[in-house]
């Protein structure tokens, strides 16, 4: 099963490379394992001593999963090579490790390579590690027939709601569709005013409906829901917008587009390997090559990934232990439900795992992770604090008359007949691990206080407190600790680095914000700007952008772009009356000929390519561009062209999230010591920091609320793209009747809030010595407006945090820094 989507190519026979020899060398591997296993928690060791079957492993922040995974990874592939050796089957299998995003997957195989080679002795196969759109795509490709998958004849495309396939799908559905659309455009009531025709009408072209269209495609399609069976479900459906019929008309024309067009997105990698595996003989063919799968961030999974996962750990030979459904799997997924922060915005479903780990606790097959050795004990209370403190908010107001409506039964807890929403939290607490832990650096002592809270007056007086503190923690000439500063949003980050660069700078800390520096689409920008310049190096315009992306890459000197892009042929070109150009300036024009030589003398398909070599490109980068330059060969063949280069380059630029190769080091660049990270609360998840500071903790963030945008309140008081989501999943949770609009608007609201909550349990968690949390008493409305300062209520948890962690609370005064 090994593909250039893998993170690690395995022989054909994997298991037959070595074998043991004798009984000392058997003894000596058992003992390896025994050593493995005593260096591990006792969490960690219930993976360790799995054998076969299903396993369910619940782990709290900090537990060591990919550790243990790891770890139990290694002795899995150890005892199988013992059975390769015993029992000499007539065929060969390795472990399959599917795990959420590429630099994750790229962690830990680094740590199984490591397992084997330095603990075991053994070489370092007999295992893959996956993403899983990698595994769905190697089974696709090796079955193309059954899978319908030619990547050669195929364009993989990561539409976002500009992309121009659901613009024009939205467009084909308004002609296709004027009784549905009239009926949006009536809205609650309407009087006819032309001018508020033409208004509504802009809002549904270019808002309601692509946002419509993207979230449910997603959410339908990753479920194994096809135009048709949204169809079916909307005859279910009594609302007056009839939003499942208009939804599943959205999906039908974007499929009909996307299969004239020879296009493929990622949950079509996913549908094709199922197809695949539908086939009995295709899947007796990838199940032979299997002996376990192992899944990491199973809370992520999404109904598509856990029917995947469960047909390849399926035992055909009856061997292994059975499982709920008359399955035999051999399959261990870990997770952690408290740790769902992706469920309100993705096709990602807590349920499924909940629901694996009910199967597996009625077996006796549920681990518990629970003793976390990341932070100190202070913050490790302060967690704790905030989960519970949420959970008894939750059950007073159920306890009280509940102010909402009642909530669809699919939204209830799985156990008993509560009338009520689930908690936001399991009810699990994070433990300290014990004084004899066998692994280093368990639970670090705190840095101070360990917990600090403060009330700044405004956002202002925040970096001030910020600027003070990160100073104190990263003294001169000096090896410093890793920080990072966790916000909710993007805006608030571009805020703080602009604020903290200059103070940063003085002091010689190096800044590196992560929404500036590490854009999904930074590579094709860059390649789109200096294109341009080759395509029409006359424009000013063009100019000054490819000017800018050298100067931003430091290939030339800072100057007055301006100055040189008013007269590009003289720049360029200077003609002997000219005046006499600087040197820099000459640097400058010989940098951008080379450009236009270029775009002379090589043919389009190798311009890509040179442009990277000619930026100064790094390896990731690198890899990044050639993987562009791929995608726009392969979409212009047949019309090869500069003119269709740059049409199809733009549209990528302009209406695509074009993920970026990632290097196995991609995490570390977050992490290093003597560096201060401005990272969002989400992209944080799996990382940590010996200093993690949480400013502008408000109300209006966390929890937050849903609102409706003013513009798009002719339709109610509701978007209708979460009502679709909620009657969809009221359908995959095998609901015998739709919620209502009102049902499922409360709903989504409460999974929101739910969610918000878990996300800044996931922020806390990353520190390992120091938390630093502040809400300013006054702050932006919105973060588009940062001046924009008023009043602002602080999320419930810090103030909760106040009360309880009074010995924590810093006083502080104003001045200016």
């Amino acid at each position: 099963m090994s593909d250039a989507n893998s993170t690690h190519a395995v022989p054909e026979n994997p298991l037959s490379v070595q074998q043991f020899p004798n009984l000392d060398t058997f003894n000596s591997r058992n003992v390896a394992i025994t050593n493995i296993r005593n260096s591990l928690r006792c969490g960690q060791q219930q993976m360790a001593d799995w054998n076969n079957g299903p396993l369910a492993v619940s782990a709290v922040p900090g537990a060591g999963k990919s550790t243990g995974m790891a770890a139990a990874a290694a002795i899995a592939i150890a005892r199988q090579y013992q059975k390769s050796n015993s029992l000499r089957p007539k065929r060969s299998r390795q472990l399959v490790v599917v795990t959420f995003t590429r630099s994750a997957a790229a962690n830990i195989k680094a740590k199984i390579r490591q397992y084997l080679r330095e603990q075991l002795s053994l070489p370092q196969t007999g295992f893959v590690v996956y993403t899983l759109h990698g595994l769905a795509l190697n089974i696709a490709i090796r079955h193309p027939q059954l899978s319908g998958l030619e990547l050669d004849e195929v364009t993989l495309i990561t539409p976002n709601q500009s992309h121009r396939l659901i613009r024009t799908a939205v467009e084909k559905w308004i002609i296709n569709n004027p009784r549905l659309y009239a009926q949006l455009l009536e809205g609650m009531q309407f009087d006819g005013e032309e001018t508020e025709r033409l208004r509504r009408q802009s809002v549904l072209r270019t808002e309601v409906l692509p946002e419509l269209a993207t979230t449910v495609i997603h959410e339908a399609k990753s479920s194994g829901m096809s135009p048709e069976d949204l169809q079916q479900l909307s005859h279910q459906s009594r609302d007056a917008y009839e939003i499942l019929k208009i939804a599943a008309g959205l999906y039908e024309q974007y499929q009909t587009l996307m299969r004239d067009r020879d296009f493929i997105d990622y949950d079509d990698m996913i549908l094709a390997a199922l197809r695949v595996l539908e086939n009995e003989s295709a899947r007796k063919v990838e199940q032979q090559q299997v002996f376990a799968v192992f899944e990491d961030e199973a809370q992520d999974s999404s109904p598509l990934q856990t029917k995947l996962l469960e047909i390849l750990a399926k035992e055909e030979d009856g061997e292994m232990v059975e499982q709920a459904h008359g399955h035999k799997i051999n399959l261990i997924r870990v997770g952690d439900p408290n740790q769902a922060i992706n469920s309100t915005f993705t096709p990602a479903d807590p349920i499924y795992f909940r629901q694996f780990c009910s199967k597996c606790d009625s077996q006796g097959l549920l681990a518990t992770m629970n003793q976390a050795g990341r932070s100190s004990r202070i913050i490790i209370e302060a967690a704790n604090f905030a989960l519970e403190w949420v959970n008894r908010f939750y059950q007073r107001k159920q306890t009280k008359s509940f102010p909402y409506p009642p909530i669809p039964s699919h939204y209830l807890l799985q156990v008993g007949s509560s009338p009520h929403p689930p908690l936001p939290f399991r009810n699990q607490r994070i433990l300290p691990v014990d004084f004899d832990d066998p692994q280093p650096n368990a639970n670090p002592p705190a840095i101070g206080r360990g917990v600090e809270i403060y009330t700044p007056k405004d956002i202002h007086h925040t970096v001030e407190l910020l600027s003070q503190k990160i100073i104190q923690l990263f003294p001169q000439d000096q090896e410093n600790g890793s920080a990072a500063i966790l916000v909710r949003e993007n805006r608030q980050g571009t805020w703080l680095s602009q604020a903290l660069k200059p103070i940063c700078k003085k002091h010689n800390i190096l800044l590196y914000d992560v929404n500036e520096q590490d854009r999904h689409s930074h590579v094709p920008e860059e390649i789109l700007a200096i294109l341009q310049f080759c395509d029409r190096p006359h424009s000013p315009d063009f100019l000054k952008a490819a000017l800018g992306v050298l100067v931003k890459r430091r290939l030339i000197e800072s100057q007055d772009l301006n100055a040189l892009a008013s007269l590009p042929e003289e720049f360029l070109y200077p003609s002997p009356l000219a005046p006499a150009q600087t040197e820099v300036v000459k640097k400058t024009a010989e940098f951008c000929r080379d450009l236009l030589n270029a775009r002379l003398e090589l043919p389009l398909y190798q311009l890509i390519s040179f442009i990277a070599l000619k930026l100064d490109y790094q390896q990731a980068e690198l890899a990044t561009a050639d993987k562009l330059s791929q995608r726009i060969n392969q979409q212009i063949v047949g019309s090869i062209s500069m003119a269709t280069m740059l049409g199809v380059l733009n549209e990528i630029v302009c209406s695509e999230r074009f993920e970026p190769v990632d290097t196995e080091d991609s995490e570390a660049r977050y992490t290093r010591n003597n560096q201060l990270t401005i990272i969002t609360m989400h992209k944080a998840k799996g990382l940590d920091w010996d200093y993690v500071f949480l400013p502008f903790l408000h109300e209006n963030l966390i929890p937050g609320k849903f609102w409706v945008p003013p513009q798009r309140k002719f339709l109610g008081e509701f978007t209708i793209t979460e009502v679709a989501r909620a009657q969809i999943r009221a359908t995959l949770h095998g609901q015998s009747s739709l919620p209502d609009v009102t049902e499922a608007w409360e709903g989504a609201k409460h999974l929101k809030i739910a969610e918000e909550y878990r996300l800044l349990y996931v922020a806390m968690t990353r520190a390992k010595r120091l938390l630093w949390i502040s809400a300013a008493k006054e702050a932006p409305f919105t973060w588009s407006k940062p001046n924009n300062l008023q009043k602002q209520p602080a999320c419930p948890v810090f103030e909760a945090l106040k009360r309880e962690f009074t010995e924590c609370v810093i006083e502080t005064q104003f001045t200016f820094f």
